[in-house]
């Protein structure tokens, strides 16, 4: 058994040891494919029984706290904490590990999208029949949503452009968003790589995004970082803009 699973083994029965767990699931890429042990991140969904009370979250923090001394991939072991009557609605909020701490967000509709193609069931029964599927036109919804609400008004903020994960989350994400809006296709993050250079990043970029995705040496010089933040900001507008207008104008 090697770390990953040795870990996902340790969560499962930790969290069945705190809380009453009917199912635990699997997806982004440990589910789909390209999964990298120590870079990518750790998606799971556990869907319980009940809500946890006060002092259950209290000792699922812990649990938590211990994987992360136990193995360094558990810091990007992520989870939320779905109930059976809270599924139905992509909106509302659930109990979620992320970031090292307990959050509320909801379960996106990719996520949904996901976990309908290629979920892999850790413990209990597959998700089909517990989780309400997700529409094409809810999917392409969701998908525009995040581009225009989230990613465009980021882009004048840049500060935030200098930072590793949000040029690499950013690139990938309008990969990956344009091709679900185009075919309802879910890229990988290698499959979104190869899709990059369609939107004119340049291979010094390219060569970045790849080295922290698959190992490599990665340039951290603050001029490097700086002329790659421009770029990375003029190929999201121009990229967004291509993106929800294209499909705009399939809808027609």
């Amino acid at each position: 058994m090697d770390e990953t699973e040795w870990l996902v083994a340790r969560f499962v029965a930790g969290l069945r040891a705190l809380l009453p767990v009917r199912a635990v699931w699997a997806h982004g890429s440990l589910a789909l494919g390209d999964y990298q042990p120590g870079r990518s991140d750790l998606d799971l969904l556990a869907l319980l029984e009940r809500a946890p009370d006060p002092a259950e979250r209290e000792r699922l923090t812990a649990l938590h706290r211990e994987l992360e001394r136990a193995s360094p991939l558990a810091l990007e072991l992520h989870c939320s904490y779905l109930l059976p009557d809270r599924l139905a609605d992509p909106a509302l909020d659930h109990l979620t590990w992320a970031h090292r701490e307990l959050l509320a967000r909801p379960v996106s509709e990719v996520t949904r999208r996901e976990l309908q193609l290629g979920a892999r069931t850790v413990y209990g029964p597959p998700p089909a029949g517990l989780l309400p599927g997700v529409t094409d036109e809810e999917l392409a919804r969701a998908v525009r949503a995040s581009l225009m609400d989230f990613w465009r008004p980021a882009l004048p903020r840049w500060h935030l452009w200098l930072r590793d994960d949000w040029v690499d989350l950013g690139l990938y994400t309008l990969a990956r968003a344009t091709a679900t809006l185009r075919t309802g296709e879910l890229l990988t993050k290698g499959q979104a790589l190869a899709l990059l250079p369609e939107f004119g990043v340049s291979t010094a970029v390219l060569a970045d995004l790849r080295a922290r995705r698959y190992g490599g040496a990665v340039n951290g010089h603050w001029r490097w970082k700086w002329r790659r933040s421009l770029e990375v900001r003029r190929v999201l507008a121009a990229g967004i803009a291509r993106a929800v207008c294209g499909a705009a104008g399939a809808q027609r």
